[in-house]
C-alpha cells in the first residue's frame, strides 16, 4: 500500500510504501527512546506546534540497509511508545519512495538516514537534531564539515548536500538547519552531539 507524498510542514515529502503495519520489535528500541528523551531534554529536538523536531535512527544489522527511525509528527520526543517508531527497509531516492513497516509515516528525513547508511558501512546510528548554539558556534572543531547551501527539510537536495560533504566525518552541520551526529553505536552518536554542543557554549570567564 503506497501513501502519497505530502508537502505540509512537518510532514513527509516522499511516497511511503508500507510493507506491513507491524511496529518495530527490537531489544534496542529502549535505548533509542532514551536518546530521544535526552535530545528533548537538551533542546536538540525543539518543539514545533504539537510535535518536536529531530529524528533518530539505528541500523538493524551491520552491512544491511534496514533501520528503525522515529516517525513523523509523533509528539514530544520524551514520551514515545513503540508504535511511534517505524522500520525503514529501503528507499528509492530517484523516485522518492520509502519502503517501511509500521503504523506511522517514517520521519521526513528518512531518505537522508538511508543515504548515510548506504554511503558509510561503519555508521550504525544517525541522530539528527537542532541547536542554535552549534549553528552559530565560533569554536567549531575544524574537522566538522558544513553543507554549502540551505535546503528544505526532507528534500533530495538536502540529502545530496550532506552526502557531498560527508566523507568520513562523524558530525555534519546542515547550513541554517541543524546537525547530524553519527556513531558506531547510539551511545557514540548521542555523546558526540553533546560534546560538540558543550564546546559551542559561551565560555564562562
Amino acid at each position: 500500500m503506497e501513501k502519497p507524498a505530502r508537502e505540509i510542514h512537518g510532514g513527509v515529502k516522499f511516497a511511503t510504501e508500507f510493507l506491513s503495519a507491524a511496529a518495530p520489535s527490537d531489544g534496542r528500541l529502549g535505548e533509542l527512546k532514551a536518546w530521544c528523551s535526552e535530545f528533548h531534554k537538551r533542546n536538540f529536538a525543539p518543539p514545533y506546534g504539537e510535535f518536536s523536531q529531530g529524528n533518530l535512527s539505528f541500523r538493524i544489522r551491520p552491512g544491511e540497509m534496514a533501520f528503525i527511525i522515529s516517525g513523523s509528527q509523533v509528539g514530544w520526543k520524551d514520551r514515545l511508545a513503540d508504535d511511534r517508531f517505524v522500520t525503514v527497509h529501503g528507499c528509492d531516492l530517484e523516485k522518492g519512495v520509502v519502503f517501511a513497516s509500521g503504523t506511522r509515516d517514517p520521519s521526513s528525513e528518512s531518505m537522508l538516514h538511508f543515504a548515510i547508511y548506504r554511503a558509510r558501512n561503519d555508521v550504525q546510528a544517525v541522530f539528527h537534531g537542532h541547536s542554535p548554539e552549534i549553528l552559530r558556534c565560533v569554536d567549531r572543531p575544524p574537522d566538522i564539515p558544513e553543507t554549502r547551501e540551505k535546503h528544505s527539510y526532507g528534500s533530495i537536495e538536502l540529502v545530496q548536500s550532506v552526502i557531498e560533504v560527508l566523507g568520513d566525518a562523524d558530525f555534519v552541520i546542515m547550513k541554517r538547519h541543524g546537525f547530524i551526529s553519527l556513531g558506531k553505536t547510539m551511545e557514540e552518536a548521542g555523546r558526540r552531539a553533546i560534546e560538540v554542543h558543550h564546546r559551542c557554549l559561551p565560555k564562562v570567564e
